[in-house]
């Protein structure tokens, strides 16, 4: 069975599948990324498991996996096939794509920055795949971005597209990791809620899915907590829309499993702001942890239509070469 390889990196884990043509899951497994060990014990780990992946789809699937695909966190030069940097794992400048081919036996590898991939896979096959033009942000952690534009993800012209956690909405506020003051993703990320429920409850263990639930039992300390991350985060996406016009804001992350605890004020809270700009509809991500697989199969499966439309292009021939004896 025709099939491809995808891995899923993440900071503690990883996620990978073999992906048929359709973007059917054909096996899953995890594994650990060892970033304990340090950066090197992490690329070995990635490539280890890559091997392990090829030979299951040797046994199970009559043949080797056609390509691979690769998702990684951090800064991603997708050209050149460089994961650059990623703080959680240590890494600079690892050449994955060319470490994966070697591994594989020579197969063509796609290399994807992990939420823009994620993206992919939700834009094609969830929540956006009817939209010709998306916006997919999941809010956990941080908050990144991917821009949807008919089926590809926008990289920009430095692979940094995206990067809607860092627009600031509160200046003059909370600082941030990157330097600035009052971004987004330090008023409405998963991670952001649950530092001010935290300081709001008083319970050094509370997190953001308890201040949902204390929402939906009518804490008004929770409401309060809640109510001011919604209020960043639509700041934050009526900017976006101003600037991208997406027909579908697609949300996703820890912070959306609060389902309409979260949508229905949130919703009303971007309709509030929003005076010539088109609004777009507002709906979660539907693929889950599986979005990052599925993007990454994508990635690989793209790769291979390119190289055979390359391929086509150089086997023309002209019809109307003269043939002698």
């Amino acid at each position: 069975m025709k099939h491809v390889i995808a891995l899923d990196v993440g900071g503690t884990g990883m996620k990978a599948a073999l992906v048929g043509a359709d973007g059917k899951l054909l096996h899953q497994a995890r594994r650990a990324t060892q970033r304990e060990r340090g950066a090197d014990a992490v690329v070995e780990s990635i490539l280890d498991f890559a091997a392990e992946l090829r030979a299951y789809g040797e046994k199970h699937l009559g043949e080797p996996a056609r390509a691979a695909g690769v998702a990684v966190p951090g800064v991603v030069d997708e050209k050149a096939g460089l994961a650059l940097f990623a703080a959680n794992l240590g890494w600079r400048d690892v050449p994955m794509r060319s470490l994966l081919s070697e591994q594989l036996g020579g197969i063509p590898v796609a290399l994807g920055h992990d939420v823009r991939t994620g993206g992919l896979g939700e834009g094609r096959l969830g929540a956006g795949k009817d939209a010709d033009r998306f916006l997919f942000m999941p809010l956990g952690t941080g908050i990144a971005g991917a821009i949807g534009i008919d089926g590809r993800i926008e990289p920009g012209a430095h692979g940094s597209a995206g990067e809607i956690g860092h627009v600031v909405v509160r200046p003059g506020g909370v600082s941030c990791g990157c330097g600035q003051r009052g971004c987004l993703e330090r008023y409405a990320s998963a991670s952001a809620v649950t530092l001010a429920w935290q300081e709001a409850s008083g319970e050094e263990k509370a997190t953001a899915a308890d201040c949902a639930k204390a929402v939906d039992a009518g804490d008004p300390k929770a409401a309060r907590v809640w109510q001011d991350a919604v209020d960043a985060l639509a700041d934050g996406l009526v900017l976006a829309l101003t600037l991208l016009d997406p027909r579908t804001l697609i949300i996703g992350g820890g912070l959306a499993e609060a389902g309409e605890t979260l949508f229905t004020p949130l919703r009303a809270a971007v309709a509030e702001r929003v005076t010539f700009q088109a609004l777009p509809t507002i709906v979660p991500a539907v693929l889950g942890d599986s979005a990052g697989c599925l993007g990454a199969g994508l990635l690989a499966w793209d790769l291979l239509a390119g190289e055979n439309d390359e391929t086509d292009d150089t086997d023309d021939t002209d019809d109307n070469t003269e043939v002698t004896a």
